[in-house]
């Protein structure tokens, strides 16, 4: 059965394509685009995601059996006229409103609606037959948090786990909790008893955005930019910002603070003339503290040795790490695509569930080996490369001579496979570095026009991680998707300075042969010129764009200078 997933979200649409539970593919709409976060706008739905995957699979639409999707927005023309006399009056009054907004948030309808019954609000029935999909295609929807949460627990082999997603939020929830345990899962709180909770907002990740926007960043895109300013700092306007939220008895948060127009205007008279790095200290230790005492609570009711976490506000690594570190569990597992990008991925798991049950679907659960799920361009990528004026072919052996550039200083891009999906570059689409000096850190902001305050993040040989760097068996999982700091070991601090945090920690990346060959190789071989089995890496990609995706794209950086050389699996190249 082939189920197209899709998450139409006006932020970070996505699609996932599956063969039953196998995943044939997926793909963010801002590597086609090229637009950073691209959704769904008046330029067009979530489409060119499905087609994508569709012709990277070799199927065509009519070639679906179902779509399962996030209720996110919808194309307005199909939504049923049970609209309130305001809107359908808006409709009249301004004809040309549905042209300028032609997508509506399914969210938004059943609110008005008073249902949680998409049917009754909308025409799947029109919708599949104007998209050339089956008339027997079933039409799946999944509440926002339970699509975050059903990857935690799919991609894993545990018998129990407390799932906890937080996020900015998403069908009227900002925080959602459920436990597993005896083939059975029991949802705590944040689900669709909370879509029609008249609106209001408890959510530690958009306070986490009003102080990304209040140090002149921008909400949902630079977050991580506060995570590494907050370790310049301290936590002075903690206490006051805390007085506004609280932790209850059943573990969920919720804050006096009733909108988002209030919690803007309270965050920003608490930080007024603050520094940048204490106003970015306070708000990273206040999400720590209330998302590790909501964590801890839960537990305390319902006791788990294990813990998935999901949702935008798991973006922030250095909160995973005090999860995995004082929780109090065994394994913390981060769903890689965490953020919204990650929905289409719960959708089509929700549709599996409810198909088969949960019993099938526990039976067909496995761990992750990569997220390796985009188009791979490696045959027409050296193509393209031995056509390029001004690029020249240096090495057919690519892991021995990118090894010996990165031991000189040099700063070179992996392009290889298929591209990963989520927000991490795991070494498909990778810019690599030698770690051992502290300036790379200077020198790659420069060349990629960032202004980055974390280190650039590590990648290491699987089996030397434990030496390098404090992994365990509660992070380790975690760790393969670069989704946790860890510490550095004392030892190894200088050794590899550009890569390691002024609280001496770090982003790692575990990286096993059998997942990237080409990758690991490179590795292998670096350690041997440098005795270091750690490199640099960051995303391929310049300030405020994707990481690349076609050729082009990554032919354009070394072109450009962005990188010294760009190696394949067929080569090495450089500018002629």
């Amino acid at each position: 059965m082939i189920v197209l997933a899709l998450h139409p979200g006006r932020h970070d649409a996505s699609a996932v394509l599956f063969d039953e539970y196998r995943v044939l593919g997926a793909v963010q709409l801002e590597r086609l685009s090229r637009k950073k976060g691209d959704g769904v706008s008046p330029d067009g739905w979530a489409w060119a995601c499905a087609d994508e995957l569709l012709d990277m699979a070799g199927l065509t639409r009519q070639q679906v059996d179902a779509v399962a999707l996030s209720r996110a927005a919808m194309p307005r023309q199909y939504y049923r006229k049970n609209q309130s006399a305001s809107r359908r009056l808006l409709d009249t009054v301004l004809p040309g409103r549905q042209a300028r907004r032609p997508f509506r948030m399914m969210e938004q309808a059943l609110q008005e609606a008073g249902i949680a019954d998409e049917s009754a609000v909308f025409d799947n029935a029109a919708f599949l037959r104007d998209a050339g999909l089956r008339a027997d295609v079933t039409v799946h929807y999944t509440n926002h948090h339970r699509c975050h949460a059903l990857p935690a627990l799919f991609f894993t082999d545990w018998t129990e786990a407390l799932i906890y997603t937080a996020d900015g939020g998403g069908d009227n929830a900002f925080y959602s909790a459920r436990s597993f345990r005896n083939g059975v899962i029991k949802d705590l709180f944040g689900g669709d008893d909370l879509l029609f909770k008249p609106p209001y907002n408890d959510s530690l990740g958009l306070a986490y955005g009003v102080v990304t926007e209040l140090l002149g960043f921008r909400m949902m895109r630079h977050e991580g930019k506060v995570t590494g300013l907050a370790a310049h700092g301290k936590p002075v306007f903690k206490d006051a910002m805390a007085e506004h939220f609280t932790v209850h008895d059943s573990g969920e948060i919720t804050c006096d603070w009733p909108s988002l127009d209030a919690m803007r205007a309270g965050i920003t008279a608490i930080c007024d003339g603050g520094s940048k790095e204490d106003i970015a200290c306070s708000v990273q230790d206040l999400l720590e503290e209330f998302i590790l005492r909501a964590v801890r609570t839960i537990l305390v009711r319902h006791p788990h040795k294990r813990l998935g976490l999901a949702g935008g506000v798991f973006a922030n690594v250095k909160l995973n790490r005090l999860l995995a570190e004082q929780a109090g569990v065994e394994e913390v597992f981060v769903v890689p695509p965490m953020g919204d990008e990650g929905l289409s991925l719960g959708a089509g798991l929700d549709f599996l569930l409810a198909r088969d049950g949960l019993a099938r679907w526990l039976d067909n659960r496995y761990r992750l080996d990569n997220v390796y799920w985009g188009r791979d361009y490696s045959e027409q990528a050296d193509a393209v490369l031995a056509q390029t004026p001004g690029v020249i072919k240096v090495s057919d052996a690519p892991a021995q001579a990118a090894a010996v550039r990165l031991a000189q200083g040099g700063i070179g891009a992996i392009y290889t496979g298929r591209m990963e999906f989520g927000p991490r570059a795991l070494g498909a689409r990778t810019i690599l570095a030698n770690p051992s000096r502290r300036d790379t850190h200077d020198e790659l902001n420069r060349r990629l026009s960032r202004t980055e305050f974390m280190p650039f993040a590590p990648v290491v040989l699987e089996e030397k991680a434990t030496e390098v760097f404090d992994v365990t068996p509660v992070n380790a999982y975690a760790c393969r998707f670069m989704t946790i700091t860890t510490g550095v070991k004392e030892q190894w601090r200088e050794k590899i300075a550009a890569v390691v945090h002024v609280d001496h920690s770090a982003r790692p990346q575990l990286i096993r042969h059998q997942d990237n060959p080409l990758y690991h190789d490179i590795l292998t071989a670096f350690e041997a010129e440098s005795g270091l089995p750690v490199l640099v890496n960051t995303s391929f990609n310049v300030h405020e764009e994707p990481i690349v995706n076609a050729p082009a794209e990554a032919i354009r950086a070394l072109t450009d200078g962005r990188v010294d050389f760009l190696v394949t699996n067929g080569g090495l190249y450089e500018r002629g």
